[in-house]
Order: structure tokens, then C-alpha cells, then sequence
């Protein structure tokens, strides 16, 4: 496990306005990922982006665009997010027939795959994709919407995730997304957590001092 917390703000928190100057502030700050929440209204609530804000992002940073498909089915549109400039999609494994074959389609345009279990789907559902995966994102909300509370029994979820991936043998980052800041990431990194997403935690800030609270995220 890497000592490195990686910070992965979320720009559905960001002023959509002015998303290009949000992106590089965060970069400045110390970011290391920029988390692209891609949502269909079908899959999760909520309609928001598609494969041409990730290329029109791919113009104002170079850091690495962690894109999260909650879209059903994903496999239609795989290539258009990565010929956009992603360099991580995860999918969920309920989203798609053949999950598989989607895991293997991604990394065949040379980026990397993540699978995403939301706080209803256990983790048997993924255990035979751990050789295909790069990633493992730990939903500790319900997705659809920023800005909700995290869900305390979800911790034991990371830790059990944590367990696979050690047990597996192999470089895979954990990653976990909904409700973290200063009160919950301590307990996300405890439970083996190699990656936060953030978005209200981060962008929400009156004070636009991003580096503080980045750094802060990580427990520095």
C-alpha cells in the first residue's frame, strides 16, 4: 500500500462555469487525479457529462482524468471516453452483460480499468475481475448526486476490499468516493484506501484554498 494518498477531486462540486480555471487550480493545489463523474439519468438520478467535456478537460491539464461511467450499458461508449483523453474509466459490474469484456476493451486502448461497487452490491460480485483490474472504487454513498453523507458501514467494505487486493498479489489502487472529508477520510485511509475522491470537500470551500485542504485530506 502505497504511503502517497491520492486526491482525486471531483468536478461535479466545481463552478461549471469556469471548469477549465477549476481543473488547473486544483492541479496547482496538489491534485493528483481529476474525477470525471459521468451520469446517464438511467443508471444513477442524474444526467451530466459526456466524452466532450473530458477532451475539452484534456486541454487545460495533463493530470490523469479519472473517469467514473455510472451509465448503463457502458460498453457503447468506452472508446468515445477514451479517444477523449481518459486515462482511468471504471464501470460497474451490474451495469453491463458482459462486464468482462468491457474490463478488457478498456485496457485495450492502453489506460487503465477500475470497478465500482456501489453500497448494495457485494464484493463477490467482482472477485474473479481482480486480475483485469487496475482499480477498485468503494462508493460509500449511493451515486447519483454530490455532496451526501458517508456511510459509516461502508469502512468494513474498504477494509474487506483491502483484504482482496492484498491477498490478489497485485498493484491495484483503492479508491473510495462519496462523503469524504477532514471527519471521514481518516477512516477510509485507515481501512487501506490509496485514493479519496472529493468534490464539496474541496470546491466547497469558501476560502478557495484548495492546498490546504487537499493536504489536509491526506492527513498531512
Amino acid at each position: 500500500m502505497t504511503s502517497h494518498i491520492k486526491i482525486s477531486p471531483s468536478i461535479l462540486s466545481a463552478d461549471i462555469l469556469n471548469l477549465g480555471a477549476e481543473v488547473q487550480a486544483v492541479a496547482a493545489a496538489g491534485a493528483d487525479w481529476i474525477h470525471v463523474d459521468v451520469m446517464d439519468g438511467r443508471y444513477v438520478p442524474n444526467i451530466t457529462y459526456g466524452p466532450h467535456l473530458v477532451a475539452a478537460l484534456r486541454r487545460f491539464t495533463d493530470l490523469p482524468l479519472d473517469v467514473h461511467l455510472m451509465i448503463s450499458p457502458a460498453q457503447p461508449h468506452i472508446k468515445a471516453f477514451a479517444e477523449a483523453g481518459a486515462n482511468l474509466i471504471t464501470v460497474h459490474p451490474d451495469a453491463d452483460t458482459h462486464i468482462h469484456r468491457v474490463l478488457c476493451e478498456i485496457k485495450s486502448y492502453g489506460i487503465k480499468a477500475g470497478i465500482a461497487l456501489n453500497p448494495g452490491v457485494p464484493i463477490t460480485a467482482i472477485e474473479t475481475l481482480v486480475p483485469f483490474i487496475d482499480l477498485i472504487l468503494v462508493m460509500t454513498v449511493n451515486p447519483g448526486f454530490g455532496g451526501q453523507a458517508y456511510i459509516p458501514e461502508m469502512t468494513n467494505k474498504i477494509r474487506q476490499v483491502r483484504h482482496l487486493i492484498n491477498h490478489s498479489g497485485r498493484e491495484i489502487e483503492l479508491e473510495v468516493d462519496g462523503g469524504i472529508n477532514l471527519e471521514t477520510a481518516p477512516s477510509a485511509i485507515a481501512a487501506g484506501a490509496t485514493a479519496l475522491v472529493a468534490g464539496a470537500a474541496i470546491y466547497g470551500a469558501a476560502d478557495k484554498d484548495y492546498q490546504s485542504k487537499i493536504t489536509a485530506l491526506r492527513g498531512k
